[in-house]
C-alpha cells in the first residue's frame, strides 16, 4: 500500500499525517484493498473550490472531494485508486462547530472520500446509513469520537 499525504503550505496548521494514513490503512484494509496507492491532498477552499467547478460543475468549496482513478500505476505495479482532497478551512469550521480537533475532522473526511473511492455514496438514506455506520465503526477503531451534524 502507497499512501501519499501533501500538504499545501498555504497554512502553518501542524496535521496529525500518521493518523490520516492509519485511517486511510484500516479503510482499505477493512475493504481488502491492501496493496493500492492513493493521494490525500489537504489544501484550502479556494482550491477545492476550483477542482469542484471544474470537475463536477460546482462553483462552490466543499469539505472532502474524491476523484477515482482507477488504473495500474506501472512504476510500481499497484493499482492507483485515486485523490482524496481535504479543505482544512472547511474542516475547521466543521471541528469548531462539532465540538472536536481538527486532527478528528481530518480522519473523518479521509474515512469519507476514501470510502467514495471504494465506490460507497450517501445520494439515498440508505446508502447514508451504510456509509456512516462503517464510518463510525473506522473512527471508534481509531479511537476518536465525532458527533454527527444533522443535515
Amino acid at each position: 500500500m502507497t499512501i501519499e499525504i501533501i500538504q499545501n503550505n498555504y497554512d502553518s496548521q501542524v496535521i496529525d499525517h500518521g493518523l490520516l494514513e492509519t485511517a486511510i490503512r484500516l479503510t482499505l484494509d477493512k475493504h481488502a484493498k491492501p496493496d493500492v496507492e492513493i493521494t490525500l491532498t489537504l489544501t484550502n477552499n479556494e482550491a477545492v473550490r476550483q477542482l469542484n467547478m471544474t470537475y463536477l460543475g460546482l462553483d462552490k468549496t466543499t469539505d472532502v472531494l474524491a476523484f477515482n482513478q482507477d488504473f495500474n500505476n506501472p512504476e510500481t505495479g499497484r493499482f492507483y485508486l485515486g485523490d482524496v482532497i481535504i479543505s482544512i478551512d472547511q474542516a475547521k469550521l466543521q471541528a469548531h462547530e462539532n465540538n472536536h480537533t481538527l486532527d478528528e475532522e481530518c480522519a473523518f473526511l479521509t474515512i469519507h472520500g476514501t470510502l467514495h473511492l471504494l465506490g460507497y455514496d450517501h445520494s439515498d438514506q440508505k446508502e447514508k446509513d451504510v456509509m456512516w455506520a462503517i464510518q463510525e465503526d473506522i473512527m471508534n477503531e481509531l479511537r476518536l469520537s465525532r458527533e454527527e451534524k444533522s443535515e
